[in-house]
């Protein structure tokens, strides 16, 4: 499945670093941004959670709720949340059931190898549950300050 802008939102249920689980249509207050990247403690991984981290309390007042997500284990992401102290939280997608109904689990390439992992994405869901914005094959660099711009706007 592949979603769409301006279209409603999948909903799902992940187990969050919160200790709760997680259900996107239960969440309709804020906007919130969801970015699926490849795997904790990795160096893109690591900077990208760093930058939405440092622009979180921005996002907050913005009534913006920022959440990661990987196909890691809560074990995992709590001790990367920790590590970096990440301001926000952490989804795990272990069984990768929401990786595929966003359409950022596919094929990748590295050094002329093909292999199936998450292809680094963000969208933003508007408080009414429909897509306003997606980023695919996010460049780390900047990216989470691009994320910030588009929410200010909406």
């Amino acid at each position: 499945m592949k979603i769409k802008e301006n279209k409603t939102a999948p909903n799902f249920k992940l187990p969050s670093t919160d200790g709760n689980i997680f259900e996107l249509n239960k969440n309709k207050k804020k906007n919130i941004v969801l970015y699926f990247y490849p795997k904790d403690d990795t160096p893109g991984c690591t900077l990208e959670s760093r930058d939405f981290s440092k622009l979180n309390n921005l996002m907050s007042k913005n009534n913006t709720v920022v959440y990661g997500i990987s196909a890691d284990s809560i074990q995992s992401h709590l001790k990367f949340k920790k590590k970096y102290k990440l301001k926000f939280d952490l989804l795990s997608d272990e069984k990768k059931v929401v990786l595929k109904k966003y359409g950022v689990w596919g094929k990748k390439k590295f050094l002329g190898k093909e292999y199936m992992g998450i292809i680094r994405t963000t969208v933003i869901i508007k408080a009414n549950s429909k897509i306003h914005k997606i980023w695919n094959n996010v460049r780390v660099k900047d990216h989470a300050n691009e994320v910030f711009e588009e929410i200010k706007n909406i």
